[in-house]
């Protein structure tokens, strides 16, 4: 078979569209439609069934995604290889990290990673799911919990923790928390949900905070279901909300509230393929956000 219908054919089929895979390809999308017409011809076999909403996998096709597949991560670990038999650090880099933390704290940082290294290509990826990195959905992957996968090599980055904040706005309104007695007494509380789709454990902890046990928690005014969009409700004044630092802390719009109280403290992850274990690119990458990292905490310190 020819790779490059098969790679249209794999684009396609992870797309579910041809419109997803002309844009991943670069191509137009007739052209993508004549590259899987030509296969299938090549094939005397239908790949796909077409309907008004995309396409889905017959059954041979199926099966011919999941060879394309492995052929796509050997082209890619080779490719990488390649990459990395330069003497200096070039190419592509995809990284996957949660969205608050990939979108506030890491951003503003990578600047300084193109200054060191400009011929890298960074690429981010920013969900707040896992991306299969065994199957090189990404390069290298931050989180902020342990990995799921095998073949994977994982390092704890850092140690979070997480305190109460509120916009000034807010405080003036409703008074500032002195003790922890004070939360409930007539406050507003941003929350996360639906709850267990969170992407940090007990990251809903001030509706909970300084209660009995067996007392039901504090009623939430709003909920969101990203990081960035309870920061972002924090910011507009809506209540107190239990955040990470490392979305809060360099705010200037938030305040911290009850400083002596902590959350629950979680640990954040580097992770990458077993593959890439010799790559430059991710050597050079892992060596800055670690520097980041100290830095980070240093300041943190003082």
């Amino acid at each position: 078979m020819d790779w490059d219908k098969l790679k249209t054919f794999h684009a396609a089929a992870e797309a579910g569209s041809l419109t997803g895979a002309a844009e991943s390809l670069g191509m137009s999308q007739s052209a993508v439609s004549r590259q899987i017409t030509a296969l299938e011809g090549e094939l005397d076999i239908k790949l796909f069934h077409r309907h008004a909403r995309g396409l889905l996998l017959t059954e041979p096709g199926r099966l011919l995604f999941d060879a394309a597949k492995e052929i796509s991560n050997r082209v890619a670990v080779a490719e990488a290889r390649v990459q990395d038999s330069r003497d200096k650090p070039t190419g592509s880099l995809r990284i996957t990290a949660p969205t608050a933390f990939g979108s506030i704290w890491l951003v503003p940082r990578l600047k300084g990673f193109f200054a060191q290294y400009p011929k890298i290509r960074l690429r981010l990826l920013l969900a707040d799911h896992e991306l299969d990195l065994a199957g090189l959905e990404a390069d290298i992957a931050i989180r902020p919990w342990s990995s799921t996968q095998n073949d994977l090599v994982q390092r704890r980055l850092m140690d979070v923790e997480q305190h109460l904040y509120a916009s000034r706005e807010y405080l003036d309104q409703h008074g500032t928390p002195q003790t922890l007695a004070d939360l409930d007494r007539g406050h507003q509380f941003i929350a996360y949900g639906p709850k267990h789709l969170a992407p940090i454990p007990n990251l809903n902890w001030q509706l909970t905070i300084g209660q009995e046990s067996g007392t039901s928690p504090r009623t939430p005014i709003i909920e969101a279901n990203t990081i960035k969009a309870m920061m972002r409700a924090a910011e507009a004044g809506f209540g107190l909300c239990g955040l990470p630092d490392y979305v809060a802390r360099e705010n200037p719009a938030l305040i911290r509230v009850l400083p002596d109280i902590d959350g629950p403290p979680f640990e954040v992850y580097l992770v990458y393929p077993e593959e890439l274990k010799g790559s430059r690119r991710i050597a050079a990458f892992r060596e800055f956000l670690l520097e980041q990292v100290r830095l980070w905490q240093n300041e943190t310190a003082q």
